[in-house]
């Protein structure tokens, strides 16, 4: 039975990821760096994690959906589609706020009801994070990618002198 909900939600983000990318994404540009051109990035950096994560799951870069995928990374949030519901009650506990991800929001909660107590977690944890649902992660390829994680959980990064 979990199968066909997953199938039916699969079936609903096929149908509507084009024109929430057409909709609500058309002032945001495509990335200008490839698959490759990340895991080209120097060890540590946002750029080769996001990479590695492409190449560890076997994306491909859906344009304009790059800051979607280093949620994940920031987050810990899986890609199983229940992880997917999850990162969604994140990020609206993070602040973010539209049509598409309160949709996402009222589908998983209503064909995923019995991972409704992780749905509530990811919020809470989501509340806790610093609010990152707005930033252009292309901007913070070359940055590290510990550091970035760690702003945004509000960890004290150590000082040496």
């Amino acid at each position: 039975m979990k199968k066909i909900r997953i199938q039916f939600l699969l079936f609903v983000y096929d149908n509507t990821q084009k024109l929430y990318r057409k909709y609500f994404k058309k002032k945001k540009t495509q990335w200008a760096f490839s698959q490759q051109q990340l895991l080209a990035f120097e060890e540590d950096t946002l750029g080769r994690k996001l990479g590695e994560f492409y190449k560890k799951h076997g994306f491909t870069m859906i344009p304009k959906m790059e800051n979607h995928d280093v949620h994940h990374l920031l987050t810990d949030c899986g890609t199983k589609f229940e992880e997917e519901v999850a990162m969604q009650f994140l990020l609206l506990g993070n602040g973010k706020m539209n049509a598409h991800l309160l949709a996402a929001i009222f589908l998983g909660s209503l064909i995923l009801p019995e991972y409704f107590k992780i749905y509530i977690q990811a919020y809470k944890k989501g509340k806790r994070m610093r609010p990152f649902h707005y930033w252009d992660f292309e901007k913070l390829l070359t940055h590290n990618f510990e550091n970035i994680r760690d702003f945004v959980y509000q960890k004290q990064t150590p000082v040496f002198y």
